[in-house]
């Protein structure tokens, strides 16, 4: 399985296609979750926020979820990691910038206007200043390529706190979204967890 490539196709804004490629992994057991809902700081980039009290109880709500023993990595930005330490009980997460979230401009209306953005984006439109799909599944896939040999080594599942545009720009390479990458994150919930067989090419939602 390692070194082989599955492609899938996202509308480019110009109406050309890019295909997302994404390099498949020899991992057991993956699974992705979503941060909890932070608390919202307009003044803040959104790479910076944190969780608040609520934030944290939901992420403690799905240690049910996550398989024993795992091995957790987090990107780096605070919500994931606090994200994956509540759900663990545990202050020892890795953290790996790879699975941070997609970059783009500090815009953050709190509204439609941004959810408006971000779906467009997901659907394949090139907005200015935003990172360029191919790059954010090419360092999403080193960076889970990186984890999965310790992960399988030690027999655990691989666990990773990352982020809803991201996750899901690396699984359209990989995975079959249905009915489409944009409702899929849409229907991302705040946390959630997605269990990924990448042999299966699915992507299956168990919380949220």
């Amino acid at each position: 399985m390692p070194g082989t490539e599955g492609t899938g196709p996202v509308r480019a804004g110009g109406g050309s296609p890019l295909v997302v490629c994404t390099t498949m992994v020899d991992v057991d057991r993956l699974v992705l979750v979503r941060h909890a809902l932070p608390e919202l700081e307009p003044e803040v980039r959104t790479e910076r926020w944190q969780l608040g009290a609520e934030g944290r109880a939901a992420a403690r709500s799905l240690r049910s979820l996550v398989a024993e023993p795992a091995y957790l990595v987090a990107s780096d930005e605070p919500k994931a990691i606090q994200t994956l330490q509540e759900l663990a009980g545990s202050s020892t997460v890795a953290t790996d910038p790879g699975f941070g979230e997609v970059r783009r401009p500090h815009l953050w209306s709190g509204g439609r206007d941004y959810r408006l953005t971000a779906r467009s984006y997901v659907e394949g439109v090139r907005h200015h200043g935003w990172e360029e799909h191919a790059l954010v599944a090419a360092r999403f896939s080193a960076a889970v390529s990186r984890h999965a040999v310790p992960a399988k080594a030690r027999n655990r599942a691989l666990v990773i706190g990352t982020h809803g545009l991201a996750l899901t720009i690396w699984l359209v390479g990989l995975v079959r979204l249905e009915p489409g990458p944009a409702h899929f994150w849409e229907e991302l919930r705040f946390p959630d967890v997605i269990d990924v067989d990448l042999v299966g090419r699915t992507a299956t939602r168990r919380a949220g």
